[in-house]
């Protein structure tokens, strides 16, 4: 087996799994005894894949919207709205069900850990539901009230129901809040408002910034601690220099940018600053119908410039980083996103002998096998051959 994580690659290794946790490294002809045996058959092994960031609670179909973005129609914030809607008229048992299977499709590529967000309810009791349903669902909850002001509802008056009764009703069930910092949702001003807010509260922050344009998000994001400033498609040189002095991560989307056909987020100017780079997938309804980070990582490394080795590390380790769970506050035991001892057993198999097929074969099925806590979820007939 090829061990493949970050810069290190480890060939005819083992890794020993004790619980849910990695118990051992190293040569596999050094491995110590176990109760059970996988033979990888000269496959490469990588950390699970960490989404940090989708949108995963929702109802509905955007098709036409969609296809209006092919036609040349530019993408614009308001059809949140549509989603909304549908979302608000689904039961709970039918958002649960769709939320599970988003996730078993993320898993059977991979995916080990994933983060999802409110948003599409828009009132404190949908909001609420949301934050539930997200909860039970993903490993991690984010409260995202601040997606966009419902017509007819006044900006100032909806940010104080934001901030007020809907971060309480929220509050049990998130570990996060965002807020989308973007002409047509809400101003720096605003934004600013809702992350003050939700920190005071205990919430950790992170941010929709610069996705539409210059603007606020992405300094707003450094000068407040958010662990993450997501999209990040347009970076001035002074938005670059605050990330690079901060410990905040540029989360970039590669398949939301194919799929609104913006430019795509400058991934190897910010790694070349010594910005710290994740990659998600932005699964959502609107903008980037897809959980496959394989997708993600070849489309990083295809057109935005990134290595393998860069891509995979921004999709797993830095994914870790983003969501404050990579062991580097001293809490190492239980971290994901790496493979290391002590760390949880979050792997993923590839029917490939290196990451580098990853991009050498976009597109194609490279999954064999998936361990989640040290518990194999995800095998296919040519793993288990």
């Amino acid at each position: 087996m090829t061990v493949d994580d970050e810069d290190r690659v480890l060939r005819d290794a083992a890794v020993v799994i004790d619980g849910d946790r990695i118990a051992w490294i190293g040569a596999a002809a050094e491995a110590p005894a176990a109760d059970d045996r996988v033979d990888a058959d000269g496959r490469a092994l990588l950390p699970g894949w960490v989404d940090s960031h989708t949108h995963l609670v929702f109802d509905g179909d955007r098709t036409a919207e969609f296809e209006a973005r092919m036609a040349g129609q530019s993408y614009v914030a308001g059809g949140i709205a549509v989603t909304r809607d549908a979302t608000r008229a689904a039961s709970d048992e039918r958002l649960s069900a769709l939320v599970a299977a988003r996730v078993r499709a993320a898993r059977a590529q991979g995916t080990t850990w994933i983060e999802t967000k409110t948003g599409y309810g828009l009132d404190v009791a949908s909001e609420a539901r949301s934050a539930r349903i997200a909860a039970a669902g993903a490993d991690e909850a984010t409260f995202l009230g601040a997606h966009l002001v419902p017509a007819g509802v006044d900006p100032d008056d909806y940010v104080r129901e934001v901030c007020g009764p809907m971060l309480d009703a929220v509050r049990p069930f998130v570990s996060w809040a965002d807020v989308f910092c973007e002409r047509g949702a809400f101003t720096a001003e605003q934004s600013r408002e809702v992350l003050t807010a939700a920190a005071a509260a205990g919430l950790g922050l992170r941010v929709h910034g610069n996705q539409l344009g210059h603007g606020d998000g992405i300094r707003l994001a450094v000068e407040l601690g958010a662990a993450s400033v997501d999209h990040c498609n347009f970076v001035s040189d002074a938005d670059l220099d605050a990330l690079a002095a901060g410990s905040t991560v540029a989360t970039v989307l590669p398949a939301c940018d194919l799929s609104t056909r913006a430019p795509l987020a400058p991934a190897r100017r910010l790694l070349d600053a010594g910005v710290e780079v994740a990659i998600a997938s932005n699964c959502n309804p609107g903008t980037s119908y897809t959980s496959s980070m394989p997708f993600c990582v070849a489309t990083a490394v295809l057109q935005m410039g990134l290595s393998v080795h860069e891509a995979v590390r921004a999709a797993t380790r830095a994914g870790a980083i983003a969501l404050g769970r990579d062991g580097s506050k001293g809490d190492g035991d239980g971290a994901i996103g790496s493979i290391a001892v002590g760390h949880r057993a979050d792997l993923h198999l590839l029917d490939a002998p290196s990451a580098t097929h990853l991009a050498y074969r976009p597109g194609m099925p490279l999954t064999a096998a998936v361990w989640r806590g040290g518990r194999l979820v995800v095998t296919t007939e040519s793993a288990s051959s």
